[in-house]
């Protein structure tokens, strides 16, 4: 790779990673082709940018971005994956994959310009998608206000409950 083909690298990552919420470190050494390629197609179906390049070029590309905050963790073979959208997506694949093949090691991650350690991707991982977070938060909502309704609603029910109870009474003396 010539001067300007690094620089290309370089600069289209730097952009790439200042676009990112979340940026999780990996090291895939050991890593057949096809095992890769399955990680990448992983990846790729949740929106998430997989880069393999060299630690020089990524400490590059970093600088100015929360990226920077794992410059110490750029050693041996490293791969970052990037998303744009959802924070938890890259964690759940990568968090899974890395069960079923031990070779892919998850070292660190930046979100929103926080560290996170292998235990904070776990944790992150086991959350439930954006989706489903938005419908539980609905679901609390909409409890509140059917609740509300049902207790306003409940008020005139039981003044009338008390009236027939004492119109019953009078017209039984």
């Amino acid at each position: 790779m010539n001067r300007d083909e690094k620089a290309k690298v370089v600069e289209d990552l730097h952009a790439r990673l200042t676009r990112s919420k979340i940026v999780i470190l990996t090291d895939y050494k050991g890593l057949n082709v096809g095992a890769l390629s399955d990680l990448r197609r992983k990846l790729s179906e949740a929106k998430v940018d997989y880069q393999v390049a060299k630690n020089t070029l990524i400490r590059r590309a970093a600088q100015g971005t929360d990226a920077a905050r794992l410059d110490e963790h750029y050693k041996g073979p490293s791969a970052i994956a990037m998303s744009y959208d959802d924070p938890v997506a890259p964690a759940k694949v990568l968090t899974k994959f890395a069960a079923e093949n031990d070779k892919l090691e998850i070292k660190m991650a930046v979100l929103n310009g926080k560290v996170i350690g292998l235990d904070g991707i776990k944790a992150l991982s086991s959350l439930p998608s954006r989706e489903i977070l938005l419908g539980q938060l609905l679901s609390a909502m909409n409890g509140v206000a059917t609740g509300f309704v049902r207790a306003l609603n409940d008020v005139p029910v039981r003044l009338l409950n008390v009236l027939q109870a004492i119109k019953d009474k009078k017209e039984a003396a």
